[in-house]
């Protein structure tokens, strides 16, 4: 087992998008090789999902939904993963992988993936024990790399965060420091790691057991261009740019926000519980409100700093992909996470319109931090 490609997250996400690009690149020989991934959750589903990347007929990716206004219907058969690893099974193995032939790691760790664990030492260092949280794990990964002298690494976080390349960096690095480790290690997690901030979208609305996803036509991968960056593969929806930061607000104040609110909606009128996005935006109640919330409160921040006309453009895709008749995305499903979703996803338009001293009186946006804030307070009580 020599993969170049070692990724943290088994999820479906990680499976419809940065699995089946290196997959479709690799039938180009335009990839650096197969994936090996990184199981760091314990359940049966868990063990079976690994089990099935192990298998060499691979995964199924259903690719369903409307493009260019047609309907799109395909099944990719997913042979990209070259092994299946549990973290607290196959540590030796995984940290033998990192320190080696490894050159680039990928993440989807969650909502909470930046999160440590107290329990978690520099005695884990040269243990055969995973740590617990995935920055310990990956702070042991790149010191047993760097005392076995390996060339590079280049990391791509696609967990949902601004700047998540530079956030990740921060937390390592504060752990390392922690930990007391030495004054040449933390320069070479500086000099010997490429950080990359990263965006990722699309819409993964289903999983299929054991192993596979059914996802919609949009994909994008967005890549802030660094020097010394090792790319996992090239492929049509990658896109490497200077400036990440419109095509994160987009996504953001848009997608995400217009998911979330639908969420919020959900939630507070207890509507029924399988309710998915379609169903919702069928909803002429749901459908108005959410209309007016990105008419009257997201998008004249957009035009304040003028992006009116690209942030407009992708709303009209934003539309077409909640009205994607072949995905059933279960509002519970979004749902997961809810505060601080809410927390990452609207507090920042309200924050923006309030620097850029706009008059918007953003009372939908408002109301729904004031029940995120109740509802903090309720529970902490």
């Amino acid at each position: 087992m020599a993969s170049p490609i070692l990724q943290f997250g088994t999820s479906r996400f990680l499976q419809a998008h940065v699995d089946l690009f290196v997959h479709q690149a690799l039938a180009q020989d335009q990839a650096l090789g197969r994936i090996t991934v990184v199981q760091t959750t314990a359940s049966s589903q868990s063990a079976q999902r690994v089990a099935a990347f192990n298998a060499p007929d691979g995964y199924p990716v259903r690719i369903r939904g409307i493009e260019d206004g047609a309907p799109v219907e395909q099944e990719h058969r997913v042979t990209a993963i070259e092994a299946g690893l549990h973290a607290d099974l196959d540590w030796p193995a995984i940290r033998e992988l990192a320190a080696t032939s490894v050159r680039v790691i990928v993440s989807n760790t969650g909502d909470r993936g930046y999160e440590l664990c107290p329990g978690d030492g520099p005695a884990l260092l040269d243990a055969a024990t995973a740590p617990r949280s995935f920055p310990a794990k990956l702070l042991v990964l790149l010191y047993q790399r760097f005392l076995r002298g390996a060339a590079p690494v280049t990391l791509y976080p696609c967990e949902l965060v601004a700047n998540n390349g530079s956030v990740l960096r921060a937390v390592v690095r504060k752990l390392a420091l922690a930990w007391q480790l030495d004054s040449g290690f933390i320069v070479y997690l500086s000099t010997g790691c490429v950080w990359i901030n990263s965006l990722v979208d699309r819409i993964v609305s289903e999983a299929i057991a054991p192993a596979g996803a059914v996802a919609e036509p949009y994909a994008i991968w967005v890549i802030e261009a660094q020097k010394k960056m090792v790319l996992p593969c090239t492929h049509p929806q990658i896109i490497v740019t200077d400036k990440l930061e419109p095509y994160e607000r987009r996504k953001l104040f848009l997608l995400n926000l217009g998911h979330t609110f639908l969420a919020e909606q959900w939630l507070q009128y207890q509507r029924h519980k399988d309710e998915t996005v379609l169903q919702a935006m069928s909803a002429p109640k749901l459908r108005a409100e959410l209309e007016a919330l990105w008419e009257e409160e997201v998008l004249p921040v957009f035009d304040a700093l003028d992006e009116a006309e690209p942030a407009r453009s992708y709303l009209a895709q934003v539309r077409d992909r909640l009205c994607n008749p072949f995905l059933a995305h279960r509002l519970a499903d979004i749902a997961q996470n809810h505060e601080e979703k809410k927390r990452r996803r609207l507090l920042p338009v309200v924050a923006l319109a309030n620097a850029l001293q706009l008059p918007l009186p953003q009372p939908r946006l408002r109301a729904a931090l004031r029940l995120a804030a109740a509802r903090t307070a309720a529970q902490t009580a």
